[in-house]
């Protein structure tokens, strides 16, 4: 599924609400993130729904199967929905009803099954063109979306709160924390128990997370293991948390406050588990305020930061926010959050208040993050981690992290973790505080994730080789057969194909056989190889370091063979399509008998990747491609770990980690700064894949570039016509 055009497209029809209504982007983004809302409620419903009803006996009245059915969602990871709330009925309402009335109407019906949402779902759908409405709740309830994922259908609720960020619609997009980011915390802390508090909970995506890492990790029920409590200052992200809750099936409390001034949930020392991404570098914050808050002095165990000489304000509420953080938590407590980078630098009052949290000994990690994660600015952050449950060996010291070189490319403008940069990341805390045995289990899960696309390698390389032998059959026939005066019919003599035209091109075509038939013993080879290097990954003890270092240097020595044969395999195609290309254009192959048009399209098809033709479906060229790309991927991923931690053990690596002591902080000026301990890697010592990723990224922005040079030429294009009017 393409979630990145499918993203495009929603948006698309959803900004038609707004072109072709009065509303402004702030009154039309709520309607529309309640339409996800609905949407996405309804997949996680589906989800459940077929298990729950098969369950109930057949002889129960249908009268009664309704109740049966709430009452079986009840501790699930989901919310029930009634018959009328359910996006099918809505979206197959028979034409001339009143779609904006029925939608009102549903999440009056939510809000009435579930207390926590009363007041938070938008109503005012009537407000909408009636036809427009109901052709955007159509496009929502299409196939592809009905078929996504939780998690793609996340992923589109986010894009939706960043788009109307991006609009307008909300300030700042304080609400939107970007997954990589909220993730990146929840693999640091581990929140699988007890209290859990976002004092700017913004849109809940941390409580979201968290509650995915109690069911996906632990193997727990969320709502069984840990309390949700949250505080926001807009009403509209108040609601929003609580929606986002009530869809993942989390239960919770959210409370609409000022943190700076109010603390509704009286959570002082109280907290298992604090996270947030508060807004940056806040200024102007009544200090008065501030300081007749009831407790403000445990608030703020390490003094009030700078103030304004002329107002009297506080200068940067940053260090505001990091002592909030550390007084919520109880004795055994952990806090990770995001905050903007100058925090972990900043002098004057802001050290002062920095040397004392140093000295408690309860800074854990404190990571460096790259540009570009955030979709509405550009700027690098850092993520802070307090531990005050951390054993006494590790109180004098600080893990610094410096991940600003680890990303992956989404666009000029965006970056993410992938799932094993995230998994990387997190080992690093693992071996940090002595858990081996979850570095092992990660490196035995890259093993074998390597051995399954070594396994896909015969059957798609087969499939791949079979097309390529296809389309040089046909082509060999037609070259063979064709006959001049076919090719030349209603041609000008001066443009006639010739005879020797054709024999050149019948040389062209045995030379190219000859290459792909030295490609296909290339093939042959890599797949002999590959079956040896699965026995011995069948044969290997993946439950012990030692026994995957033996079977890392096997692995490592396919990686040029696989590397090598995915460049072999796309010249081939790219060989053969030239020559198909070639016949067509300049030989007027498709006039010849001996041309099958249609088989010769179908097989272009098949050899040309999905993405280039903006296809769902991928095509034998990428399943046979991509079996390769994906097979030296997780063999790269252990490499990169064994590369770095060779004996399962932390070792500073520079350039990326440094445990840093006490005494090292304070020669600093009480500096937090990763990238101010952890030195520069060797140029020499560059992945492959992190130069691959640069150059992906320069490749991304230049075809960014090049669309706007378009756009911009026809701009001034459009405006010198105008000019000479």
């Amino acid at each position: 599924m393409n979630t990145n055009q499918i993203e495009t497209e929603l948006w698309e029809a959803a900004d038609q609400l707004r072109a072709n209504s009065k509303l402004t982007a702030a009154e039309y983004s709520m309607p529309v993130l309640g339409l996800i809302f609905l949407r996405h409620a309804d997949n996680r419903f589906k989800t459940y729904l077929d298990d729950i009803e098969k369950a109930i006996p057949a002889q129960v009245p249908a009268a009664q199967r309704e109740a049966l059915v709430k009452l079986e969602f009840q501790g699930k990871a989901a919310m029930y929905l009634p018959q009328e709330a359910r996006f099918d009925y809505l979206s197959t309402l028979p034409k001339g009803q009143d779609v904006g009335k029925a939608i009102d109407d549903a999440m009056e019906q939510i809000e009435n099954e579930y207390e926590v949402l009363k007041g938070a779902l938008p109503r005012g759908y009537t407000a909408f063109e009636p036809d427009l409405l109901a052709e955007i709740v159509k496009i929502f309830g299409r196939d592809s979306l009905t078929k996504a994922t939780g998690d793609v259908f996340g992923r589109i609720y986010e894009y939706f709160l960043n788009k109307f960020a991006q609009s307008g619609a909300q300030e700042g997009g304080e609400f939107f924390t970007p997954p990589s980011l909220v993730r990146m915390i929840v693999n640091v802390i581990e929140p699988d128990h007890g209290i859990i508090l976002d004092p700017a909970v913004g849109s809940a995506g941390m409580f979201v997370q968290s509650g995915h890492f109690i069911e996906e990790v632990r193997h727990q029920n969320p709502n069984d293991k840990a309390t949700f409590f949250g505080q926001e200052k807009s009403d509209t992200n108040t609601k929003l948390a609580r929606m986002n809750l009530a869809v993942h099936g989390l239960d919770g409390k959210i409370l609409q406050g000022n943190t700076f001034y109010e603390d509704h949930h009286n959570m002082l020392g109280r907290c298992d588990y604090v996270m947030a991404n508060p807004p940056f570098n806040v200024d102007s914050v009544d200090t008065k305020k501030v300081e007749g808050h009831v407790g403000e002095a445990d608030r703020l165990p390490f003094g009030l930061p700078g103030t304004n000489a002329k107002t009297g304000a506080i200068s940067n509420a940053n260090s505001l926010w990091i002592q909030f953080f550390y007084s919520y938590l109880n004795d055994t407590g952990r806090a990770g959050f995001v905050m903007a980078s100058s925090a972990s630098d900043a002098g004057n009052k802001d050290k002062d208040i920095r040397q004392k949290l140093v000295e408690t000994g309860h800074v854990d990690v404190m990571m460096a993050i790259g540009p570009k994660f955030f979709y509405t600015r550009s700027l690098p952050c850092t993520l802070w981690f307090f531990d005050k449950g951390k054993p006494e060996a590790r109180l004098d010291t600080v893990l610094m992290i410096d991940a600003r070189n680890v990303y992956h490319v989404v666009s000029a403008r965006s970056h993410i973790f992938t799932e094993e940069q995230l998994a990387n990341l997190t080992a690093i805390t693992w071996l940090h505080r002595g858990e081996q045995e979850k570095f092992v289990k990660l490196v035995a899960s890259y093993q074998r994730r390597a051995d399954e696309w070594l396994a896909e390698l015969p059957t798609r390389l087969a499939a791949d080789g079979a097309a390529v032998q296809e389309l040089a059959v046909l082509l060999t026939t037609f070259a063979n057969k064709a006959k001049l005066a076919e090719l030349n019919k209603d041609v000008p003599e001066e443009e006639q194909i010739t005879e020797a035209q054709l024999v050149a091109y019948r040389a062209d075509l045995k030379a190219t056989g000859e290459q792909t038939a030295a490609i296909g013993q290339h093939v042959a080879d890599l797949l002999a190889k590959a079956a040896t290097t699965r026995e011995k990954i069948a044969a290997a003890d993946l439950t012990i370091h030692a026994g995957q270092v033996a079977l890392q240097a096997e692995l490592d020595a396919m990686m040029p063979v696989l590397k090598g044969t995915q460049k072999e395999v796309e010249n081939r195609h790219k060989l053969w399509l030239k020559l198909m290309d070639f016949a067509e254009k300049s030989l007027s192959a498709r006039k010849a008998d001996a041309y099958d048009n249609k088989i010769t399209r179908e097989l272009k098809r098949a050899l040309t990747s999905a993405d280039h033709k903006k296809e769902e479906e991928p095509t034998v060229r990428d399943l046979a491609l991509e079996a390769l790309k994906q097979a030296a991927y997780f063999i790269g991923q252990t490499h990169w770990l064994h590369h770095r931690f060779p004996d399962a053990v932390y070792a500073d690596f520079p350039g990326l980690c440094k445990t840093v002591p006490r005494a090292d902080i304070v020669a600093s000026d009480y500096s937090l700064t990763p990238g101010r301990y952890v030195g520069v890697t060797a140029q020499a010592e560059e992945d492959e894949e992190d130069f691959q990723e640069r150059l992906a990224e320069i490749h991304t922005e230049l075809e960014e570039l090049n669309e706007k040079t378009v756009l911009l030429a026809e701009w001034i294009r459009v405006n010198f016509a105008e000019l000479m009017i």
